[in-house]
């Protein structure tokens, strides 16, 4: 796909500032990479750069590694109708359990924040009196007893394509802070669409007791319309248990609202019920990381990729060839 400036649009002071940009939907993640980092004139820009690929472009003679804080977050989702995690106490014994900052460094070499809920700290509408659920074994295995945790029931931790390494720390953590088996499930990718369909659509109960997932935000302004909705509303397509009738009454009044101010206060207000109520296992908030020629401006964006600001400069291959070359 190529896209060609539109110089004649009103707001010249974003741009355009490239005269051409083409989307090359032809190279694998792999070979993409190598193109930015090892040469020049082929690829300027490569999304979704893997944390495990983030060095490789940070050695390169041609490109440099962008990182965005941007509106995407990593939970658990509990399954609240899998016995016991119907109980707060069971849920928040699951946060307990959790390394955060150990899942951060080995699993997203150190490219991710800690979230107390699904809000990252740099977004509209974060609490700023919520903390990250610490790390506290002790009092995760107490509470996961006391809300009658089966003896000898393995924990079900079920994990999308590309997620069995998180999954894998996780699985770790769970093992060994709540002294319970953990049996990993991971979904083929093959298998990836009829799975959606089925728990997005409630027509099977779901098999796990938390599934490993990521989900993003395309409203950097109002978060809880694309993210706690989609969790925890009785309409919302990842929901995993009754609807929460606290949580109605919230969307009722947020879906009403029109002042920017009042929205955020919202926003925070779900993500507290939801802390608070440990509704899903909140792990982190990865960031974007991109491989950019160093020639290229690019001005990367929380909850798009867009490339109306984005410019190069005179030693950029497309200005230092000759036309036609």
């Amino acid at each position: 796909m190529v896209l060609q400036a539109n110089i004649d649009h009103w707001n010249r002071e974003r741009g355009p500032r490239l005269e051409r940009v083409t989307f090359r939907n032809d190279l694998s993640p792999e070979e993409a990479l190598t193109l930015v980092c090892d040469t020049e004139g082929e690829v300027d820009i490569v999304t979704e750069v893997s944390p495990a690929s983030a060095q490789r472009v940070e050695n390169s003679a041609h490109a440099r590694l962008d990182t965005i804080d941007a509106m995407r977050v990593l939970v658990g989702i509990i399954n609240r109708d899998a016995e016991p995690f119907g109980d707060v106490q069971a849920r928040k014994a699951l946060n307990l359990a959790v390394d955060r900052d150990k899942l951060i460094r080995e699993g997203f070499k150190g490219y991710a924040s800690t979230t107390a809920a699904l809000i990252p700290h740099y977004c509209a509408g974060y609490a700023e009196d919520l903390k990250p659920y610490p790390h506290a074994p002790g009092e995760a295995r107490r509470l996961l007893t006391e809300a009658g945790y089966p003896e000898g029931r393995a924990l079900r931790l079920a994990a999308l394509p590309g997620l069995e390494g998180v999954a894998e720390l996780l699985a770790d953590d769970f093992r060994a802070s709540l002294g319970v088996q953990v049996d990993i499930i991971a979904i083929p990718a093959e298998d990836l669409l009829a799975a959606q369909h089925a728990f997005v659509e409630k027509v099977i109960k779901p098999t796990f007791d938390v599934l490993v997932f990521a989900w993003f935000d395309l409203s950097s302004d109002a978060p809880a319309s694309f993210m706690h909705s989609w969790f925890y509303h009785s309409m919302g397509a990842f929901r995993a248990g009754a609807p929460i009738e606290e949580f109605e009454l919230l969307v009722e009044r947020y879906v009403r609202q029109t002042d920017s101010q009042q929205l955020n206060q919202l926003d925070a207000e779900m993500d507290r019920l939801a802390y608070d109520q440990a509704l899903s296992v909140f792990l982190c908030a990865p960031q974007a990381l991109y491989a950019v020629n160093k020639h290229v401006k690019f001005v990367g964006h929380a909850s798009t990729f867009e490339v109306a600001e984005t410019e190069v400069d005179a030693g950029h291959w497309s200005r230092s060839r000759p036309r036609g070359s």
